[in-house]
C-alpha cells in the first residue's frame, strides 16, 4: 500500500499550513485550537519546514515566553522531509522511524498533496493485517 492510497480521498486545499513569516504565538493557538501536533510551513508556495510541538517546547526551554514573538521560520524544522505518493507505507514508517519524525508532508512537482501522520500509516498497517485475517478466515471456512 502506498502513501497516495491514504491520501486519496483528501482535499490538498484542507491541510492546514502556517505561513513561515507568522508569529511562532499565532501557530501556536492554529495548534491548540484544532488539536493538532504539527504544521507544514509554507513559504512562496514551498514547504519550507515544519513546525513541531517538539519545536515549540525545546525553544521555550532556551527561551521561555519570549519565543513566542519570533517568527515560525526561526523555530521550524527544516528543510522538510517530505514523501511522494507511490512512497508505501513501509518505507515512510521506516523513514519517520530512522529520522524520529511524526508527519510528513507529500510532495510531488513542488506541490504539497497531502500531509500525513505516524498515526495514519499505522491505522492503514492495522486496517490492512484486519481485511488479510478476515480473508484467511473466509478462506478457511469455504475450503
Amino acid at each position: 500500500m502506498t502513501i497516495g492510497r491514504i491520501i486519496s480521498g483528501r482535499d490538498p486545499a484542507a491541510i492546514i499550513t502556517c505561513d513561515a513569516d507568522a508569529r511562532l504565538s499565532d501557530a501556536v493557538e492554529c495548534l491548540a485550537a484544532r488539536r493538532i501536533g504539527a504544521l507544514p510551513v509554507m513559504q512562496g508556495g514551498d514547504v519550507a519546514g515544519i513546525l513541531s510541538e517538539r519545536d515549540i517546547i525545546y525553544r521555550l526551554r532556551e527561551e521561555g515566553a519570549a519565543c513566542l514573538e519570533r517568527l515560525v521560520t526561526e523555530v521550524m524544522t527544516a528543510p522538510a522531509i517530505t514523501v511522494e505518493r507511490a512512497t508505501s507505507i513501509d518505507d515512510a514508517l521506516e523513514l519517520m522511524t530512522r529520522r524520529r519524525i511524526r508527519h510528513l508532508p507529500v510532495v510531488e512537482g513542488g506541490q504539497m498533496l497531502g500531509f500525513v501522520s505516524i498515526g495514519d500509516l499505522v491505522k492503514a498497517k492495522i486496517d490492512m493485517a484486519l481485511r488479510e485475517a478476515e480473508q484467511m478466515r473466509q478462506y478457511i471456512r469455504t475450503a
